[in-house]
């Protein structure tokens, strides 16, 4: 077993009386939990021993956990008094057993291996504070006061820790399209770039020292993927998806004035830039609905609305109802929100 794990934890102790619907629940989460574990272990054994990885070697792990947090919460929600303490990842308990949590530390170690970024990345000593400038000076290029452009900032490195938990230059074990440190794809990295030359002459009289670090970078990373050297990564990504909403800052924060909503409304120009556009120019943005079943898809398979079968099975949200289930990347936001306070009264 991983850690102290035990196949069933006192909170799963046998009801004097259940009903067939709680038995099948149960034997459903432990069959998950029990599926989880061995792949965790088959993917262990293949690092560990040097064997070749499949195409996507993340993908069967990112499954299995998502059939252990949707089987947990069926049970559940078919035995709501087993509903059990609060985890270290901030999951609500409905979803997840926190005598689980050693199996969800060996999921985010194995991703750290097997995100790992290219040997010839080319990192930076300041990960952190590189976004957070290019955030600001982007919001400034767009015409943001100096308070506007700090909601961008903090913003921006949100999106960092959301796509690839902080690790500048990472790859993905999930997808063969999306890399560097805002998971961007080929296309939209060159994207990036054009809408980035379009307001160099803007950013080199706001900030010429940033203008002359963004020179080296540029030649630096020559002929390389851009997306590989985590400061044109930043840039382009940001330029891309995100710039062309930062004019509307200060409207979305006395919309959502929680910064960790405002960092989830920003994840969602990431994973359904249509809609939320749409949702943003409609006026009334937290009860503009989604319905279309693509849209809805694109959502779970970013794990909102993605666990147990009332979720699942769920037709149609509010951008409220969306925010509220985007619980899986709070731990994240909240991390960015500490580390932006940390960079900024330096």
């Amino acid at each position: 077993m991983i850690g102290d794990y035990r196949f069933i934890s006192p909170a799963m102790g046998q009801e004097s009386a259940v009903t067939q619907r709680q038995s099948d629940a149960l034997a459903a989460y432990d069959q998950a939990a029990a599926k989880f574990e061995l792949v965790l272990r088959q993917r262990r054994a293949q690092v560990s021993s040097h064997q070749p990885l499949p195409n996507l070697p993340g993908q069967a792990l990112y499954l299995a956990r998502n059939d252990m947090i949707s089987a947990y919460k069926d049970f559940t929600d078919a035995l709501p008094s087993k509903i059990g303490r609060p985890n270290k990842f901030a999951i609500p308990p409905a979803y997840f057993d926190a005598d689980r949590e050693p199996l969800l530390d060996e999921y985010f170690r194995l991703f750290e291996l097997l995100d790992a970024p290219p040997s010839n990345a080319q990192k930076s000593e300041t990960p952190f504070r590189d976004v957070v400038d290019l955030g600001m000076v982007i919001a400034r290029a767009k015409g943001l006061d100096a308070a506007n452009a700090e909601l961008a900032g903090r913003i921006s490195l949100g999106i960092f820790f959301a796509e690839t938990n902080g690790i500048q230059n990472a790859g993905n074990a999930r997808s063969n399209k999306y890399k560097g440190s805002f998971q961007t794809g080929s296309s939209e990295d060159r994207i990036g770039q054009r809408k980035w030359a379009a307001i160099k002459a803007r950013v080199a009289s706001l900030d010429p020292a940033l203008s002359l670090r963004d020179d080296r970078e540029e030649a630096r990373a020559g002929t390389m993927d851009h997306r590989f050297n985590h400061w044109t990564a930043v840039r382009d990504g940001l330029m891309s998806t995100h710039a062309e909403m930062f004019p509307q800052v200060a409207a979305i924060a006395k919309t959502l004035p929680d910064p960790i909503d405002q960092m989830k409304l920003f994840e969602l120009m990431q994973i359904i830039p249509t809609p939320t556009r749409a949702a943003l120019r409609s006026g009334n943005l937290l009860s503009y609905r989604i319905s279309d079943p693509t849209v809805m898809g694109y959502l779970r398979n970013n794990s909102v609305f993605a666990f147990g079968r009332a979720d699942r099975l769920r037709t149609s949200a509010t951008y409220r109802e969306i925010l509220d289930g985007m619980w899986l990347f709070n731990a994240k936001f909240e991390q960015a929100r500490l580390k932006f306070d940390q960079i900024r009264r330096k």
